[in-house]
């Protein structure tokens, strides 16, 4: 099943506050990006975002975004902007320091 614009959009709304976030399609699905760091996608309408340790205090579950994908977090409360931002802007450092 692929995402829809609509899930996308309203993540995006949710992300109004951290400048530096965008989307871009790729095969029905959407990879996510702050400041041109990719970390995370929508997948079949699901948020999901890369598992580092700098993320791992959000006690998430894994999902596996499609058949052959390593494991992700999946975030389930989209609605919570404040915890959104800082497990996005979290994840990010977790990239950024090479993991």
């Amino acid at each position: 099943m692929a995402s829809t614009k609509e899930y996308c959009d309203f993540i995006l709304e949710q992300l109004i506050d951290l400048p530096g976030v965008t989307c871009r399609p790729m095969m029905g699905e959407f990879l996510l990006y702050l400041d041109g760091v990719l970390f995370g996608g929508i997948y079949d309408d699901r948020l999901l975002v890369k598992t580092v340790p700098e993320n791992a205090e959000f006690d998430m579950a894994e999902s596996i975004p499609y058949d052959g994908a390593k494991p992700m977090y999946l975030v389930e409360d989209v609605d919570d902007k404040e915890k959104l931002k800082d497990i996005i802007i979290k994840t990010k450092g977790g990239l950024q320091n090479g993991r």
